[in-house]
């Protein structure tokens, strides 16, 4: 699975010009899950992702994880991670997992944050939805559970 995430003061996401998912200060994360993913995949995702020491400690220094903070994460499906932009100028999608077990493993990914003890608000998997966001910092990480064993 793929994850971008962002430190946040504050994220949401509307579909229909309902909001369906808002945080404060947290973590945004946009999952993707890719061809010969599993459930494992999305548990350790989201346990490195719970543990991923990006917030600031009394000192200021990039420190405190998620689960140390109390924050909440904003979970977004967003197959778009799975882009290939190695030839042509249209990207592809194909490395992107089947829809129905794309929408099991984002389940499952927020799923397994909820089980380390994160809050955690959703988006709609497969909705055309509008994400805002502040990102704090900035600070963006990228992820992908194929970079470690």
């Amino acid at each position: 699975m793929r994850a971008l995430i962002q430190r946040v003061t504050e994220a949401s996401v509307t579909v229909e010009g309902r909001t369906i998912g808002r945080i404060g200060p947290g973590l945004m994360i946009l999952v993707c899950a890719m061809q010969g993913d599993d459930r494992a995949a999305a548990q350790k995702l989201a346990a490195r992702v719970a543990k991923l020491r990006i917030f600031r400690d009394e000192a200021g220094k990039m420190n405190r994880a998620l689960l140390d903070t109390g924050g909440a994460a904003l979970v977004v499906s967003q197959f778009t991670l799975a882009a290939d932009t190695r030839s042509g100028n249209r990207p592809g999608f194909s490395a992107a997992a089947p829809p129905d077990q794309g929408r099991a493993l984002y389940q499952d990914f927020a799923a397994a944050l909820r089980d380390l003890g994160c809050a955690v608000e959703t988006g709609e998997f497969g909705a055309d939805m509008a994400v805002a966001l502040t990102n704090d910092g900035p600070v963006t990480i990228w992820m992908d559970s194929a970079d470690r064993g």
